[in-house]
């Protein structure tokens, strides 16, 4: 049997499919991933002014604050990948949200982003296991980049304590396999084309691992005919240029594939493809004249 189970956690539509024999079993499990994703949106959203996000940027130019060591396994994944992406992944660039706004499409001054950048940078953050300090009052840490990912694999992980060995649990079209279906074949993904959202490029099948798309085909601004993505370089504060429209990887883990993907259209689509061959994951990248490239690529 299969159970399915729908649901809306970190600003995205959520689902997950679980198979198995006992349907107790699989609703248990099908409540226990809801309920891990939903406790780890409580505990790193930005939104809620309960979180331990919030906590951590209340201390921004004081004395800091020690974390617990999920979190800390969390901060010292990110510093990896920061210095792995040559400082373009970073988890401070949220504060940069004040001068973008894409949903007023206003497009913000040089003046409004060269105020922000003096708070933007892993380098300036003093982390030392336990303790963190932001050391400047108005600084913020962003969960957001790679927490959707990691509550991916944990959730994973509470499904298989619970014995499910076949399915899989999609947080916004990022996906995290659990094993293949109940009869043995994989399950079949379609990565989405981002300029006919309803259409698959392409399809993948997958037994296990994880799949992950970013893409700045949602949100963006457009001034006198210029597109602005949302996809911010942390070093200028500026939209990437010349990146791709998406892209999409195959790991064995969420949070590696969607750091991989970030980390890709950040680099823009020279670099970026380059880096990614030099990774070694499989992965599809849609270019901005619709070219495809990669070697999921048909």
């Amino acid at each position: 049997m299969r159970l399915h189970h729908a649901f809306r956690a970190m600003g995205s539509p959520c689902s997950l499919a679980l198979d198995g024999d006992d349907d107790a079993q699989l609703r248990a499990a099908a409540q226990a991933v809801h309920a891990e994703v939903l406790r780890l949106e409580a505990k790193y959203s930005r939104y809620r002014a309960d979180s331990l996000t919030q906590r951590i940027n209340a201390t921004a130019g004081k004395t800091g604050i020690d974390v617990d060591d999920e979190t800390a396994a969390l901060l010292d994944y990110a510093e990896v990948a920061w210095r792995e992406s040559g400082g373009l992944f970073d988890p401070t660039s949220g504060v940069l949200r004040r001068a973008w706004d894409f949903r007023t499409q206003r497009l913000p001054t040089q003046a409004e982003i060269a105020r922000l950048l003096p708070l933007v940078g892993w380098h300036r953050v003093c982390w030392q296991r336990p303790h963190l300090r932001l050391p400047q009052a108005g600084m913020e840490l962003d969960f957001g980049g790679w927490v959707k990912e990691y509550a991916a694999d944990s959730a994973a992980a509470r499904a298989r304590a619970l014995g499910i060995d076949h399915g899989y649990i999609e947080l916004g079209g990022d996906i995290r396999v659990l094993g293949p279906q109940q009869d043995g074949t994989p399950w079949r993904i379609g990565l989405r084309d981002p300029y006919r959202p309803h259409t698959a490029l392409v399809r993948v099948e997958l037994i296990g691992g994880a799949v992950a798309t970013s893409g700045d085909y949602e949100r963006c601004i457009v001034v006198n005919g210029r597109r602005y993505g949302h996809i911010l370089d942390p070093r200028s504060g500026w939209p990437v240029e010349h990146t791709f429209t998406a892209v999409s990887v195959i790991a064995p883990q969420t949070l590696v594939a969607g750091t991989a993907t970030t980390t890709a259209m950040l680099l823009g689509a020279d670099a970026g493809a380059r880096w990614l061959k030099a990774l070694g994951l499989p992965h599809l990248c849609v270019h901005a004249d619709g070219r495809l490239s990669g070697p999921l690529a048909p």
